[in-house]
Protein backbone atom coordinates (compact mmCIF):
# COMPACT_ATOMS: atom_id res chain seq x y z
CA UNK A 1 0.00 0.00 0.00
CA UNK A 2 1.10 3.70 -0.74
CA UNK A 3 2.44 5.47 2.06
CA UNK A 4 -0.24 7.89 2.95
CA UNK A 5 -3.09 5.93 1.56
CA UNK A 6 -5.84 4.62 4.24
CA UNK A 7 -7.38 1.08 4.30
CA UNK A 8 -10.46 3.02 3.72
CA UNK A 9 -9.18 3.28 0.00
CA UNK A 10 -8.52 -0.49 -0.14
CA UNK A 11 -11.14 -2.60 -2.57
CA UNK A 12 -10.40 -5.63 -0.22
CA UNK A 13 -11.96 -3.34 2.82
CA UNK A 14 -14.62 -1.85 0.90
CA UNK A 15 -15.83 -5.35 -0.36
CA UNK A 16 -15.85 -7.03 2.81
CA UNK A 17 -18.19 -3.84 3.79
CA UNK A 18 -20.23 -5.11 1.36
CA UNK A 19 -20.27 -8.61 2.30
CA UNK A 20 -21.20 -7.72 6.03
CA UNK A 21 -24.11 -5.54 4.83
CA UNK A 22 -25.62 -8.82 2.80
CA UNK A 23 -25.10 -11.05 5.82
CA UNK A 24 -27.03 -8.39 8.10
CA UNK A 25 -29.62 -8.32 5.69
CA UNK A 26 -29.90 -12.19 5.18
CA UNK A 27 -30.01 -13.00 8.63
CA UNK A 28 -32.48 -10.63 9.75
CA UNK A 29 -35.32 -13.30 8.67
CA UNK A 30 -32.96 -15.71 10.78
CA UNK A 31 -36.35 -17.25 13.65
CA UNK A 32 -35.93 -15.14 16.90
CA UNK A 33 -34.86 -17.99 18.60
CA UNK A 34 -31.23 -17.83 16.59
CA UNK A 35 -30.80 -14.23 17.97
CA UNK A 36 -28.44 -15.30 19.95
CA UNK A 37 -27.36 -18.33 18.35
CA UNK A 38 -26.02 -18.74 14.67
CA UNK A 39 -27.10 -15.56 13.61
CA UNK A 40 -25.24 -13.45 16.66
CA UNK A 41 -22.11 -15.63 15.22
CA UNK A 42 -22.32 -15.13 11.74
CA UNK A 43 -22.45 -11.25 12.50
CA UNK A 44 -19.04 -11.71 14.48
CA UNK A 45 -17.12 -13.44 11.46
CA UNK A 46 -18.75 -10.93 9.05
CA UNK A 47 -17.76 -7.80 10.97
CA UNK A 48 -14.25 -9.46 12.09
CA UNK A 49 -13.15 -9.22 8.13
CA UNK A 50 -12.79 -6.06 7.48
CA UNK A 51 -11.92 -5.39 11.01
CA UNK A 52 -8.80 -7.09 10.70
CA UNK A 53 -7.83 -5.84 7.80
CA UNK A 54 -8.05 -2.17 9.09
CA UNK A 55 -5.99 -3.67 12.46
CA UNK A 56 -3.30 -5.20 9.87
CA UNK A 57 -3.17 -1.86 7.74
CA UNK A 58 -2.42 -0.23 11.01
CA UNK A 59 0.38 -2.35 12.23
CA UNK A 60 4.11 -1.58 12.03
CA UNK A 61 5.80 -4.56 10.15
CA UNK A 62 4.78 -6.25 7.38
CA UNK A 63 4.75 -9.33 9.75
CA UNK A 64 2.02 -8.18 12.02
CA UNK A 65 0.28 -6.90 9.07
CA UNK A 66 0.19 -10.51 7.47
CA UNK A 67 -1.15 -12.12 10.83
CA UNK A 68 -3.93 -9.74 10.82
CA UNK A 69 -5.31 -10.70 7.13
CA UNK A 70 -5.27 -14.06 8.28
CA UNK A 71 -7.42 -13.52 10.85
CA UNK A 72 -9.32 -12.07 8.72
CA UNK A 73 -9.12 -14.67 5.95
CA UNK A 74 -10.09 -17.32 8.88
CA UNK A 75 -13.40 -15.10 9.59
CA UNK A 76 -14.14 -15.54 5.64
CA UNK A 77 -13.90 -19.52 6.34
CA UNK A 78 -16.04 -19.24 9.24
CA UNK A 79 -18.32 -17.03 7.96
CA UNK A 80 -18.92 -19.76 4.72
CA UNK A 81 -19.01 -22.76 7.17
CA UNK A 82 -22.29 -20.95 9.52
CA UNK A 83 -24.12 -19.94 5.79
CA UNK A 84 -23.89 -23.70 4.69
CA UNK A 85 -25.07 -24.46 8.40
CA UNK A 86 -27.77 -21.45 7.61
CA UNK A 87 -28.88 -23.33 4.49
CA UNK A 88 -28.87 -26.89 5.59
CA UNK A 89 -31.18 -25.75 8.63
CA UNK A 90 -33.32 -23.69 5.90
CA UNK A 91 -32.41 -20.48 7.11
CA UNK A 92 -31.64 -19.32 3.80
CA UNK A 93 -32.30 -19.93 0.50
CA UNK A 94 -29.84 -21.94 -2.11
CA UNK A 95 -29.74 -18.46 -4.17
CA UNK A 96 -28.82 -16.50 -0.86
CA UNK A 97 -26.34 -19.55 0.04
CA UNK A 98 -24.69 -18.53 -3.94
CA UNK A 99 -24.80 -14.95 -3.75
CA UNK A 100 -23.28 -14.71 -0.61
CA UNK A 101 -20.36 -17.17 -1.43
CA UNK A 102 -19.73 -14.97 -4.45
CA UNK A 103 -19.32 -12.22 -2.54
CA UNK A 104 -17.48 -14.11 0.24
CA UNK A 105 -15.00 -15.67 -2.87
CA UNK A 106 -14.76 -11.87 -4.14
CA UNK A 107 -12.89 -11.07 -0.73
CA UNK A 108 -11.14 -13.49 -0.24
CA UNK A 109 -9.72 -13.23 -3.44
CA UNK A 110 -8.76 -9.52 -2.60
CA UNK A 111 -7.34 -10.35 0.57
CA UNK A 112 -4.91 -12.88 -0.88
CA UNK A 113 -3.47 -11.00 -3.59
CA UNK A 114 -3.48 -8.40 -0.63
CA UNK A 115 -1.61 -11.04 1.72
CA UNK A 116 0.57 -11.22 -0.87
CA UNK A 117 1.68 -7.96 -1.42
CA UNK A 118 2.48 -7.85 2.20
CA UNK A 119 4.50 -11.15 2.00
CA UNK A 120 7.06 -8.91 -0.46
CA UNK A 121 7.99 -6.70 2.10
CA UNK A 122 8.86 -9.45 4.11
Amino acid sequence: MEKGKSYIELNTWKESRVLVKIVYELIADFPKEELYGISSQIKRSAISVPSNIAEGVGRNTPKDSIRFFYISRGSLYELETQLYLSYDLKFISETDLKSTLGQITIVNKLLAGFINHYKKKL
